[in-house]
């Protein structure tokens, strides 16, 4: 029996691994999301740039669902495909368009820094976990990190729109931890593309209105970053990240986007000649100690069979 025990503890380290890993890839797609959707806000609606990313992304989903044979979900799993697009596919994308409009995107990024803490209570909730105290203790130390290092660099103070951020949070956490617990039976590719599919028929309306109030006219770069939120941050980056909380946990793995502040700084950096000073550097080492300390932490997690048979 300890000979068995033994064996699942050290499969599920492996596979804790693996998906902290693929959570990390994940992590790197999304981190130019805020920039990205700052730059298309300028030229273009909200409206349009928060649905019009899904449905774009809905289009390469259906070619992706129909050249590999999928087949259709289960009544149950429609029911949580349904909850990861009101989530991660409606809710996140319109609400942090809206707010890019009025807010920096550094800004933004500080505020996002309680989402790795919104998530552990999200995979509490929806996806079984049982983290440890020890876990709570370094998630929200690594929380309150991210938000001092925005307040005390400068990057700005609480303004209305921040609170369009904390509900798109909100929406991107329970839509990260049950489309991580469903990737578990259905996989993690699968999961976004038929959330963006489901949701592709209620953004089309008011595309169309959008278009005819505010048009279609946006230089280059804004339509690039259009494209970036639409095929990375929308569909490609989902793979990795569903794929990674099925396979390390929920609470576990979402610790990672604890980063996701401090890249898209290094992407800034690399890209518009920003400057990363000694202070940054601080605060990601303190922020990479939190994931390594939660990393190690005890987290009871619901199985697949426990999943089936809910």
């Amino acid at each position: 029996m300890k000979h068995i025990q033994g064996i699942r503890s050290v499969a599920l380290k492996d596979s804790s691994d693996v998906g902290l890993i693929y959570g990390f890839l994940g992590v790197l797609g999304f981190s130019l999301t805020l920039p990205a959707t700052r730059v298309a806000v300028l030229d273009l609606d909200p409206i349009w740039v928060g649905l019009g990313r899904g449905f774009v992304a809905a289009i390469l989903a259906a070619i992706a669902l129909h050249l590999t044979r999928q087949k259709f979900p289960t009544p149950h799993q429609w029911r949580s495909l349904v909850i990861v697009a009101l989530g991660v596919v409606l809710g996140f994308p319109l609400l942090s368009a809206w707010a890019m409009q009025r807010l920096p995107a550094a800004h933004g990024a500080v505020v996002l820094g309680l989402l790795p803490l919104v998530t552990a209570i999200a995979g509490v909730i929806r996806a079984g976990d049982r983290p440890s105290r020890q876990f709570w203790i370094a998630s929200s130390l690594g929380s309150l990190t991210v938000i001092g290092f925005g307040i005390f660099s400068g990057a700005g103070h609480l303004q209305p729109a921040d609170l369009a951020l904390f509900l798109a949070v909100i929406a991107a956490a329970f839509g990260y931890a049950e489309g991580g617990k469903l990737a578990k039976t259905l996989g993690g590719w699968q999961v976004i593309s038929w959330a963006l599919v489901l949701a592709a028929p209620v953004e089309i309306l008011p595309m169309i209105v959008s278009t005819s109030q505010h048009g279609l006219t946006a230089s280059p770069v804004a339509w690039l970053g259009f494209a970036y939120v639409s095929i990375v941050s929308q569909f490609v980056a989902f793979f990795a990240w569903y794929h990674g909380l099925a396979k390390g946990g929920v609470a576990r793995v979402g610790q990672i986007q604890l980063l996701q502040p401090f890249l898209t700084l290094v992407a800034s950096f690399f890209l518009l000649g920003e400057t990363i000073t000694p202070f940054t550097i601080g605060a990601a080492c303190l922020v990479v100690a939190s994931v390594a300390i939660g990393r190690r932490s005890p987290i009871k997690r619901v199985t697949c069979e426990q999943i089936t048979s809910q």
